[in-house]
């Protein structure tokens, strides 16, 4: 982008707003708020998008709702020094040049879930909750159902044509986001061999860490991070953290890793992963903790150390940017998801900011001339932003009015502008009071309004955010599926025509 034609730009359309003074005044065009609007829009009219990709990154936020980007915003811009309250911040991704709503519901659920949510993305196709990159003419949970109607995935595609192929995710490797773009499987829970019902081993099933590492060369994954060590490691074997595996039938998967493809590695805490050389690492397989990895506010108690989102993200670029055909990266904030289903606030957005972090080590890591960004979610929670807090007001705090005055409620006891409609954080009966109860800690859950052992997830649309290549086609309200196609024409990946 010509910044030079840009700032002319700007100049002229200002200059055109000052000759029609008499309609907007001095103290209208003269406001900064105006300035910096205006400039938005010519910058955006400036935007020269390229319809092929080089390389594809695309960011999923779990659990990422429209509010929940709003929370994110606001937190990290009163984390800033220079913070002026907070709202007027932006995450990284949210000045991308185009923008669009995304319709997430399955074809069996009006509020989804992950497995069905993200292989509309991974494979172009909308189907149940809980099936995996299979056509929703299936059954959940019966293997005989499933074959014959597995889904090709944009990494198979991809692999196809030569590119490298990545999977980052805080989650377990083997979880339903991460999963949909290289399992195929009718129950989004066999992530293991001990979770197969004996019809599914009588059928030829797998289980989905299998599916991760016992592929062709030519269609294995360059790099793989995340958590999971449990479900690839047999129950004879303790992991660096004392921890015994899971699998029952023997199998250590990241010996099969490592003795499966050329110049591969295989790592389990931060101390290996600082010492991967990408230079002469092919395959990277990382597994940091034996299910989930930490939130990011607990991180730093890990007890093998874990690397961040952001630092896995720009590791994993490292490794994929040798290839000079290219590469598809995709990388999940996996834990924003659990940390609204834990009505805890704090963590969720916490890691959606971390979420930010890595998008802005991408974007630094390459060029919006030959990579297409996209940054959206599976789905939303039903997480809300309420009251009339004051500007300024802690996003984690009770609401304060413009006066400064302490809201109440009805009942004459606080209220905190975070809540959700239904969780953990429920009380049946008298409401607590929270005057004297610190709202920011990290541990602190949300009240809700519905008596739930685990907050849900919610049905209204999500955000799809992209610059670079193909990024124009993100625009107005999209089916979910749409996402694989946008990809499969920018990368022009084949298995249609446009």
């Amino acid at each position: 982008m010509n910044i030079k034609r840009i700032a002319a730009a700007i100049s002229c359309s200002l200059m055109t707003v000052v000759a029609h003074a008499a309609v907007l005044p001095a103290t209208q065009t003269d406001s900064q708020w105006f300035k910096d609007s205006a400039a938005n829009v010519v910058a955006k009219a400036q935007v020269d998008t390229k319809k092929t990709a080089k390389n594809v990154i695309l960011f999923v936020g779990d659990g990422m709702s429209i509010s929940t980007l709003t929370a994110a915003r606001i937190l990290q811009g009163q984390d800033k020094a220079d913070n002026q309250g907070g709202e007027e911040n932006f995450l990284s991704f949210e000045q991308f040049p185009h923008t669009a709503l995304v319709k997430t519901y399955n074809t069996n659920q009006q509020t989804p879930d992950s497995a069905g949510t993200m292989t509309a993305m991974a494979t172009g196709v909308k189907t149940k909750a809980g099936i995996i990159s299979i056509s929703d003419t299936s059954l959940r949970g019966n293997c005989l159902s499933s074959k014959g109607n597995e889904l090709v995935s944009l990494v198979d595609l991809a692999n196809a044509k030569g590119l490298s192929t990545g999977i980052v995710t805080t989650a377990r490797l083997t979880h339903a986001t991460p999963a949909a773009t290289y399992a195929k499987t009718p129950e989004r829970d066999w992530e293991g061999d001990f979770n197969l019902p004996a019809e599914a081993v009588a059928n030829g099933c797998t289980d989905i860490a299998s599916q991760l590492v016992m592929r062709d060369e030519a269609n294995a994954l360059t790099v793989a991070l995340g958590g999971g060590r449990s479900y690839f490691l047999p129950t004879t074997v303790k992991d660096g953290e004392n921890k015994a595996g899971k699998r029952k039938d023997g199998k250590d998967l990241t010996k099969a890793w490592v003795d499966n493809f050329s110049k591969s590695a295989y790592v389990w805490d931060k101390k290996g992963f600082d010492a991967i050389d990408a230079a002469n690492t092919d395959h990277l397989l990382g597994l940091f903790n034996p299910s989930h990895m930490e939130y990011e506010a607990d991180r730093a108690d890990d007890v093998g150390g874990e690397p961040s989102l952001t630092e896995m993200t720009a590791k994993s670029l490292d490794i994929l940017k040798k290839n000079d055909k290219g590469y598809l990266l995709i990388v999940e904030s996996g834990r924003i998801d659990h940390g609204h289903h834990a009505g805890n606030a704090s963590r969720a957005l916490t890691d959606a900011v971390e979420l930010s972090n890595a998008v802005k080590a991408a974007m630094d890591a390459t060029s919006s001339d030959d990579t297409l960004i996209m940054v959206t979610a599976d789905h939303s929670h039903v997480f809300t932003i309420a009251g009339y807090p004051k500007r300024g007001n802690p996003i984690l705090g009770l609401v304060h009015n413009v006066d400064g005055t302490l809201a109440t409620a009805n009942d004459n006891k606080p209220y905190t502008t975070l809540a959700y409609t239904n969780g953990p954080g429920a009380v049946v009966g008298v409401r607590d009071d929270l005057t004297s109860v610190d709202t920011q800690d990290k541990d602190f859950m949300q009240q809700a309004l519905i008596p739930m052992e685990s907050e849900t997830h919610a049905g209204e649309d999500i955000s799809l955010h992209a610059r670079g290549p193909g990024s124009n086609l993100v625009q107005g309200v999209i089916e979910q599926n749409v996402i694989f196609h946008i990809i499969n024409q920018a990368q022009q990946l084949g298995g249609t025509k446009y």
